[in-house]
């Protein structure tokens, strides 16, 4: 009985006698279809882009339609604290999976873990299913697999799509109960300034009343007016902290605007330690 490896040089052989026989070799036939068509996807795109430039109106900003769109969408607001960005349609599986594993105990699961292993599979499949059948009702558990990974792929791509949420909003809930432990409930600028702290990404690094945290070095806010270090302090450091503190590695918030900068100090100041 011939061996594996056996079969395989035998059937190679064939191949080759078949394509001498009645076919025509990948090389050159297939790369030069394939050769010719990508030359024409690169040439359409290449004319979609001329027309969309050149049909756009004379004018300075650029947001006003051609044929085929603006030149620029409007200018970006860099002192909006309601704004939720989304992904692109082709990774809303992706995005849905961060609302099924919660940071930070399983979100490297759900973002790395997963989308990794399925992706090793997929590359190893075709070293591991060595045999010549195609047939569909002949390989179920090919057929059973795809399936399934089709249709989670399309309902996590669904939920991702329809999946309603505001910016913020896991830590904009925290900031009734902030309010009540730091005592500044009844002051409305710093409640204010707390809703902002909680959702412009403040506490991807710091940390508030065991609320956050996961930077390096970033200091726990919790206390920071018992520094006593002024309002003006504050707004000075949210919009320059490497002129405030040289070689600080927080980004500039220069762009809230003075009201946002002005209230977020005001919720700083008042953090007392509770």
């Amino acid at each position: 009985m011939p061996s594996p490896i056996e079969e395989r040089r035998s059937a190679f052989q064939r191949y080759k006698r078949d394509v001498k026989e009645r076919g025509k070799p990948f090389y050159p036939y297939a790369m030069f279809h394939d050769t010719v068509m990508s030359l024409v996807v690169v040439v359409t795109i290449v004319v979609l882009a001329v027309i969309w430039k050149w049909t756009l109106p004379d004018q300075h900003d650029g947001t006003k339609p051609g044929w085929l769109g603006p030149l620029y969408e409007p200018r970006a607001d860099p002192g909006t604290t309601n704004f939720v960005p989304r992904p692109d349609w082709y990774f809303y599986f992706l995005f849905y999976l961060l609302r099924i594993f919660k940071w930070p105990d399983s979100v490297l699961l759900g973002t790395v873990g997963i989308p990794t292993i399925c992706l090793i599979l997929l590359i190893a499949l075709p070293f591991v299913d060595v045999r010549r059948e195609r047939r569909l009702l002949r390989r179920p558990v090919a057929l059973v697999a795809a399936v399934l990974t089709v249709l989670s792929m399309g309902v996590l791509t669904y939920k991702g799509a329809t999946a309603k949420e505001s910016l913020g909003s896991e830590t904009l809930a925290a900031v009734p109960n902030w309010a009540a432990k730091q005592g500044f409930a009844n002051n409305e600028e710093a409640v204010a300034g707390a809703k902002i702290f909680a959702q412009v990404g403040c506490l991807n690094c710091h940390s508030y009343l065991s609320t956050g945290g996961g930077f390096p070095g970033a200091p726990d806010l919790t206390a920071e007016g018992s520094k006593n270090r002024g309002i003006q302090f504050q707004i000075d450091h949210l919009k320059c902290p490497d002129c405030v503190h040289p070689g600080s590695p927080m980004p500039s918030f220069k762009g809230l605007g003075e009201t946002n900068l002005h209230q977020l100090a005001v919720f700083l100041e008042a953090s007392k330690g509770g």
